[in-house]
């Protein structure tokens, strides 16, 4: 697979989690562990993409402070070229989650204020529309303000090059609304799919009708350990991934599914073999207790997707 420019504008922020030893006591004190990483749905995908070998720029807000550092580290070594906005008076966002003992999450809670002064004007800076003209690829989580994905869409689809998202919750891809036309594949999972379209699909080969009457042209969702779908303009499929032996923590699996899905695309991979190296890229990740695997790269890569079942052609 070559190396690609690939630019990345969203979330970098701190992700806390608590885990859960036993089974949970819902109001109650439960016993577990704590354990705090860089985290953040650009942030994650953007260092997986450049473990896979691209060369990745990591755009996005931080504050000037130990978590800000903390951040700026976990990039230089996953090898991102970081290139923040820093607010030296502000914190850097948080994402702070309660898991339960199988890696399933409980609740969560994102302290996410500061990605709100990242305003459409900063993309009119010089620097960032030379990292557009640049990228064969940019992406994009939901963490930004709705005007300003908005207008990253429309600058970054004026070219020939894949423009893609993250769904990152249910409540903020309402914010990729007025965008969807020119998104090239937008990553979600079946809560994040529902409310885009205020409806539920009874199997999992509804959702790409249902989306693209939403205005969607491509996309993909994930179902945990079932089945996820994947469609463009022209074509859908299924496939089921593989199963794991053990499960050590979903954070950054969708984040990981994105960064296969599309580096196989960027290699002109059919929409089929795209989805099994995005399964193969979550399925890394889920065996890793960090968002993003430290055995994540491209010959790994290689080797997962051969454990990935053929896909399910859709009509």
């Amino acid at each position: 697979m070559k190396q690609r420019e690939i630019a990345v504008f969203g979330g970098a922020h701190i992700d806390r989690r608590g885990r859960i030893s036993g089974v949970t006591a819902p109001g109650a004190s439960n016993p577990g562990s704590w354990f705090e990483e860089a985290g953040g749905g650009g942030f994650n995908a953007a260092r997986n993409l450049a473990r896979l070998g691209h060369s990745v720029r990591m755009i996005s807000p931080r504050g000037g402070d130990a978590a800000g550092e903390m951040v700026a580290a976990a990039a230089a070594a996953a090898g991102v070229i970081d290139c923040p906005f820093t607010f030296l008076d502000r914190k850097t966002p948080s994402y702070t989650a309660i898991l339960e003992n199988d890696g399933n999450l409980v609740i969560a809670l994102a302290d996410m204020e500061l990605y709100q002064l990242f305003s459409p004007r900063r993309l009119q800076q010089r620097a960032i529309r030379e990292i557009l003209s640049a990228s064969d690829l940019v992406l994009m989580d939901a963490n930004l303000p709705e005007e300003t994905l908005s207008t990253l869409v429309s600058v970054a689809s004026r070219d020939d090059r894949i423009v893609a998202a993250i769904a990152v919750s249910p409540a903020k891809v309402m914010r990729l609304r007025k965008c969807l036309g020119g998104l090239s594949f937008l990553f979600m999972n079946e809560a994040e799919a529902r409310a885009l379209t205020g409806m539920d699909a009874p199997e999992a080969a509804n959702w790409p009708s249902l989306l693209r009457a939403a205005g969607l042209t491509g996309g993909v969702v994930t179902r945990g350990g079932s089945a996820a779908v994947a469609f463009d303009r022209s074509e859908a499929c299924l496939v089921v991934p593989p199963a794991l032996p053990a499960l050590a923590d979903v954070t950054g699996a969708g984040d990981a599914l994105a960064s296969g899905f599309l580096t196989a695309r960027l290699s002109g991979f059919d929409l089929a073999g795209c989805l099994r190296y995005g399964i193969a890229a979550a399925g890394i990740t889920l065996r890793s207790p960090f968002a993003v695997s430290q055995d994540m790269s491209a010959s790994n890569l290689e080797q997962a997707v051969a454990l990935v079942p053929a896909p399910q052609m859709l009509s």
